[in-house]
């Protein structure tokens, strides 16, 4: 089983393993059930030049010759876009199951792996899960996640990480907006953002421009987008809490739990718990690019439409592109950092997770945002805090913030939820570090000053 959204390269996977293997690859396509078995005929046909052409009448026959083109040797064979086709024909995983019965003869006597590929995560979960047909008969269960951060901005071919960092908050990691949808076209500086973003991002004449609205508009399960979009448009605008969804759409919390749970399945929203309040979870965009949709570009919508616009128009979104899109893209790019490219002896041990949270200050009756929170792994005992950190993209860090981390984590220590015996300080910042701050980050092994260079793994 191969999963994973739109663009993210499946196909172009699928297809390179076949060519290389001599493999069999198929590529559904929304289609009533029996034009389906016309096409996958003459695919097959081509692709064997039997002595007489495939005719299948139903798809339990198709499954069999799959399996016989696997009777010498290990052979893929790619059924890509699989929910085009269990849509038009509901049976067809069982019929799968069927086929896969341990002692039958064809597939005893088949080399064949057979690869199901789709991109609608919904469809594609709910294939393994509970009672379903195939569960349980999956060898491999492979998502084809987005290019993480660092690993974008090396396929961009970008090596300023302040450069890397502004264009992966609008088209993140996702592999086919580079060449198919930017037209090839990468910023060659930092000078070159602001004129790459209006040529690219926001010229109506390229496919990038109305990809967000198509990415939602293909996945099955949203069948009327308007609501969803609504609950995108307002975590975008930084209502990230159940409760704030609502009132911004002026609707109860019941009323928005379902599109949200359809949003979560399909991949575009990520419910993020509280480190510090467990009940108080909040969401974002997972999709920079859909993020960006509806930051910058969904409320003005009909000026970006009119050709010539879009400079004006960018010049004009330009703060709010820095406050709803790239300051909470960088806190959450440092949260990453501290997961999955962290020295466990900079923070004292191995996270378990990485999150984020809200401290009450008893005294002021106040709530302090922390942007990362590092849990380490329990023995025996309260989970250790390794270390808490604060992010600022536009701001120079100095003494105040380390004072307010602090203090932070003092009230941290009086709830007794966690042991902050050695909890670091850590402060991310994308414009750098004043003298105080180096000052105090040379003379305290707790803290540290985590700029660009060091989030890229820039010496």
């Amino acid at each position: 089983m191969v999963s994973g959204r739109l663009r993210q390269g499946k196909t172009f996977l699928l297809d390179a393993a076949c060519r290389a293997a001599g493999g069999f690859y198929f590529g559904a396509t929304e289609a009533a059930d029996a034009e389906s078995l016309r096409r996958v005929s003459a695919a097959l046909t081509e692709h064997s030049r039997p002595p007489s052409p495939y005719h299948f009448a139903h798809w339990a026959e198709v499954i069999d010759a799959l399996f016989a083109l696997g009777s010498e040797r290990p052979i893929p064979v790619v059924i890509d876009e699989f929910p085009y086709l269990a849509k038009a024909n509901p049976e067809l995983p069982s019929i799968i199951q069927e086929a896969l019965r341990p002692l039958r003869d064809q597939r005893v006597a088949s080399r064949t792996r057979l690869l199901l590929c789709g991109s609608a995560l919904t469809f594609m979960g709910k294939l393994l899960s509970g009672n379903a047909p195939l569960r349980g008969r999956s060898g491999l269960e492979l998502i084809v996640r987005p290019l993480d951060y660092r690993l974008a901005a090396d396929f961009w071919g970008i090596t300023d990480p302040r450069l890397a960092l502004m264009v992966h908050s609008i088209v993140g990691g996702t592999p086919a907006y580079r060449r198919e949808f930017a037209r090839g076209d990468s910023p060659s500086g930092p000078e070159d953002f602001d004129d790459w973003v209006v040529r690219t991002v926001l010229n109506a004449e390229t496919p990038l421009f109305r990809e967000a609205r198509y990415l939602l508009a293909e996945e099955p399960d949203l069948r009327d987008t308007t609501l969803y979009l609504s609950v995108l448009g307002a975590v975008a605008d930084g209502n990230t809490t159940r409760g704030g969804i609502a009132n911004y759409l002026e609707r109860k919390a019941t009323d928005i739990a379902h599109p949200i749970n359809v949003l979560e399945d399909a991949g575009f929203l990520h419910r993020d718990a509280d480190v510090f309040r467990e009940n108080r979870p909040t969401y974002r965009i997972t999709e920079p690019l859909i993020g960006f949709y509806h930051a910058v570009m969904r409320p003005v919508w009909d000026q970006l439409e009119r050709p010539g616009n879009a400079r004006r128009v960018w010049q004009a979104s330009r703060r709010r592109f820095v406050s709803n899109v790239l300051g909470p893209h960088f806190e959450q790019v440092c949260r990453e950092w501290t997961l999955h490219h962290a020295d466990p002896d900079l923070l004292g041990g191995l996270p378990a997770r990485v999150g984020h949270g809200t401290v009450h200050d008893p005294k002021t009756r106040t709530g302090h945002e922390v942007d990362v929170a590092v849990v380490g792994i329990a023995d025996n005992g309260k989970p250790p805090l390794l270390a808490i950190g604060e992010a600022k993209w536009n701001d120079t860090m100095g003494a105040a913030h380390l004072q307010r981390l602090h203090h932070i984590r003092d009230l941290i220590t009086l709830t007794g939820r966690y042991d902050t015996t050695h909890t670091k300080l850590l402060c991310f910042s994308g414009a750098g570090f004043n003298d105080k701050a180096r000052t105090a980050a040379d003379a305290s092994s707790d803290v540290h000053l985590i700029d660009l260079p060091a989030l890229y793994g820039h010496p």
